[in-house]
């Protein structure tokens, strides 16, 4: 094992640098470091594919647990309208366009789904690095886009679910996928609710002991014990991982550990993409490439369209909204772990892996591209619109810029947690009012005199 790990992680690391160099994502560096040592480029096993995908899941659950730690209520609340409405735009629109691409293409109903699931998720990972490349950190469209990845990042761990119980049963009833959605919100609340108001008050009962080492070990133990409440309670282990990240996002010491996860989750990261580049045939990119470049447009295309229209409709000015659809042109991570969750479960066509994972690499590479183009394609929206149009686009502008305005000088409660608006409507019910009341009467006499020791 050791050996394997050693072939991956200095193969990784070379090609990664020179991806680098050649200011590519390193992530396709993965990629196609996983492509040199796997089994079909020189016909011969460098690592073994056991150890190898044993890892890869290991780096599934830290990927995700880490996505779940970068998971902000504040930032759904401050998004709002524009994360719900172009979120929903995008998913909805991109899940009928890739099903209908699917069944385009001759494939059945499991492989049609498991596709349209495989295009609606862009990659958070990708996006942000591509917005900070640019410049664009602080931009205005920013806080809508990243609203939207979060839900999509939420519904993708929900698909997950529900794909793995389809593909299990190997039929699609609507009544059936209904109840399973209900229950698995149900548990998520459940979990969350909970989570929120226990983990955090431990947190700040423990602070002052927590140092960087039993902080680390204390969230990775949180997190693999989610795991395995999620896997009894017959849900993915990824949702568990991704829940804890979701639980611990809300407490104070969250970028902390945000902070300490990172080399862990880069290493375990780099892992799970080169074990996704070990599953592709070089050979069969070559036969598939009309596939690959056919399911790359129509990510490209689907994305920008309907990424504007979502963000449009969500209230953002035209520009915001093109930035926004021009930075989600591709495929991720959650399309890796779908694509090997159909391969593993064996209810996809062989095909689609390799094509997913080309049209992945292919749209990743053209995005800070196809980003650049946004003022060109804005400016020649604008020129060329008819007056009726121009004047919504010029009113929008007028209207976001003045909500933004009345928004700085209202902003009265923004020290307010997400945690402690959980908490305090928890307490607002009228069955727990009294026993909740008590309960954190106790909590705050411990918090105050955990601060005044730790003053002193």
């Amino acid at each position: 094992m050791v050996h394997d790990l050693y072939i991956l992680m200095i193969t990784a690391g070379v090609v990664s640098l020179l991806f680098k160099l050649l200011k590519q994502p390193v992530v396709l560096g993965y990629i196609v470091a996983g492509i040199l040592v796997g089994p079909h480029l020189f016909g011969e096993k460098l690592v073994d594919m056991e150890n190898v995908e044993t890892w890869g899941n290991i780096g599934v659950l830290f990927v995700l647990f880490c996505i779940g730690l970068e998971f902000r209520l504040k930032n759904l609340f401050e998004s709002g309208k524009v994360a719900l409405v172009g979120a929903a735009t995008i998913i909805v629109g991109m899940l009928l366009l890739g099903y209908g691409v699917g069944r385009f293409a001759l494939l059945d109903n499991m492989n049609s789904l498991f596709l349209a699931a495989m295009l609606c998720m862009s990659s958070t990972t990708i996006v942000m690095k591509a917005v900070d490349e640019a410049g664009l950190g602080k931009a205005r469209f920013v806080k809508g886009a990243t609203g939207i990845l979060i839900f999509e990042d939420i519904v993708a761990v929900v698909l997950l679910v529900l794909l793995s119980s389809i593909a299990v049963k190997n039929s699609f009833e609507g009544g059936e996928l209904l109840e399973k959605v209900g229950v698995l919100a149900i548990t998520l609340a459940v979990w969350f609710v909970v989570g929120i108001l226990i983990i955090p008050t431990f947190l700040r009962w423990v602070r002052p002991y927590l140092n960087d080492e039993i902080l680390i070990i204390l969230a990775l133990g949180l997190c693999l014990g989610m795991v395995l409440t999620a896997e009894e309670a017959g849900f993915s282990s990824a949702l568990g991982a991704f829940v804890m990240g979701m639980i611990l996002a809300e407490t104070k010491e969250s970028h902390r550990i945000e902070h300490l996860m990172e080399p862990l989750k880069n290493v375990f990261a780099a892992i799970f993409f080169v074990s996704v580049g070990m599953m592709i045939n070089p050979a069969s990119l070559a036969a598939y490439w009309p596939s690959i470049l056919f399911v790359s447009v129509v990510i490209i295309v689907g994305m920008i369209v309907f990424g504007t229209l979502g963000c449009w409709w969500g209230g953002e000015t035209l520009r915001d909204a093109m930035q926004t659809g021009f930075s989600f042109v591709q495929i991720g991570e959650f399309s890796f772990i779908i694509a090997a969750l159909g391969s593993k479960l064996g209810v996809t066509d062989p095909a689609i892996y390799p094509i997913i994972v080309a049209a992945s690499v292919l749209t990743t590479f053209l995005t800070p591209y196809i980003m650049k183009a946004t003022g060109p394609c804005y400016n020649f929206l604008y020129n060329h619109a008819s007056p009726r149009l121009r004047a919504m686009i010029d009113s929008r502008e007028q209207q976001v810029q003045k909500a933004e305005q009345e928004a700085s000088v209202a902003a009265d409660n923004n020290n307010i947690s997400s945690a402690d608006k959980v908490r305090h409507a928890v307490r607002r019910t009228v069955v727990t009012r009294r026993l909740v009341d008590l309960f954190f009467r106790n909590m705050s006499e411990n918090d105050a005199s955990a601060e005044e020791s730790s003053k002193q």
